[in-house]
């Protein structure tokens, strides 16, 4: 923290999709660094006006309008600007299904603009925002975060002169963050609705808010190559997740309705394919994937130097592993609180 502390000092810092969930959670965290100043980008006017609203108090956050599809938004917004964090993105696994061309306009277009804006205005560095969705992808939204990925991780050889540095992150789902299961199991309990469960037996990889602006904080701080960092997760059973879930608001375990898995959907996630194994290192917190140029002089040997060692990380692949997969006893001790906050 000491580290990150001072990395941030007097920085000046870009989110794009800076109104999202997890745009919102860096912000509150940059908040208490101590940064030059915190630019937010967002396509919402609406949420921006609120936005500017409640945090009038901060004089040093800027807000404003614009759209990763547009490069020429993107170079002036990063005028000045040290870090960018790319969080921007369509999301939804079936939206994309049914337009597709709008997700690669948004996360594989948009992320080059990104890219390009960033090494124009000689930012120092970059961090996509990823999802374990883009390993072995079986959906658009999936596919367009892989390019997005890989976009990212060719910048070790693709940016020629540019000092720009790169790094991506690979989450699993982020509970309680808009557009996510809890989000939506909650507004069906409002309505006194049973909750929707695709499949009983999926399985998915979970972390929290704060942990997930914990590995953007220490990717930014140890990326240089376009890295991929991928934190090292639980998983959950669907069903195990939703029984616990009702338990905490006092309904029945029987409280459900099996809806089935919707178009490009799967039942287990993967944090990174069989094939990135020679390219993994780990430390007692996360997995880092290195790109695919890492022939370079000492490469290996400055992450061994930060505490990271050669991985082989079969049994913690797959959400479905019995080593990762927590029991119900797990789901409460480790999201007890959250599942816990009353319903809105």
């Amino acid at each position: 923290m000491e580290s990150i502390n001072d990395f941030f000092q007097g920085k000046t810092i870009l989110i794009t999709g800076g109104l999202g969930s997890i745009g919102e959670a860096i912000v509150t965290e940059l908040l208490k660094l101590n940064p030059a100043q915190i630019r937010v980008l967002d396509n919402r006017e609406t949420e921006l006006f609120y936005a500017r609203k409640k945090l009038s108090h901060h004089d040093h956050i800027r807000f404003f309008h614009g759209d990763v599809r547009e490069k020429e938004r993107l170079i002036r917004a990063m005028q000045g600007v040290d870090i960018v964090y790319h969080a921007a993105a369509l999301k939804h696994v079936l939206s994309s299904e049914y337009d597709p061309f709008e997700a690669i306009k948004t996360n594989v277009l948009g992320t080059q603009n990104v890219i390009e804006a960033a090494m124009f205005n000689n930012v120092h560095k970059v961090i996509l925002i990823s999802t374990d969705k883009a390993v072995n992808p079986c959906s658009v939204m999936g596919t367009t975060k892989l390019l997005a990925e890989r976009l990212i991780s060719s910048m070790a050889y693709h940016r020629g002169r540019s000092e720009t540095k790169f790094g991506a992150v690979r989450f699993g789902n982020v509970l309680d963050s808009r557009g996510s299961v809890l989000e939506i199991w909650k507004k069906q309990l409002l309505n006194e609705e049973p909750i929707h469960l695709t499949d009983p037996e999926m399985t998915r990889f979970f972390m929290t808010i704060p942990e997930s602006v914990k590995l953007i904080f220490y990717a930014t701080l140890l990326a240089e190559e376009g890295e991929t960092f991928i934190f090292k997760m639980n998983s959950v059973k669907m069903q195990d997740l939703a029984e616990v879930f009702l338990e905490f608001n006092h309904k029945d375990a029987s409280h459900h309705t099996i809806i089935g898995k919707a178009t490009g959907e799967r039942m287990h996630e993967k944090l990174f394919f069989e094939e990135e194994n020679e390219f993994i290192l780990e430390n007692d917190n996360l997995f880092v994937r290195l790109p695919i140029i890492t022939q370079a002089d000492n490469y290996y040997e400055k992450f061994y130097e930060k505490g990271f060692f050669k991985s082989d990380p079969q049994e913690t692949l797959f959400s479905k592993h019995s080593k990762i997969l927590l029991d119900k006893d797990g789901i409460r001790n480790m999201f007890g609180s959250i599942l816990n906050e009353p319903l809105d």
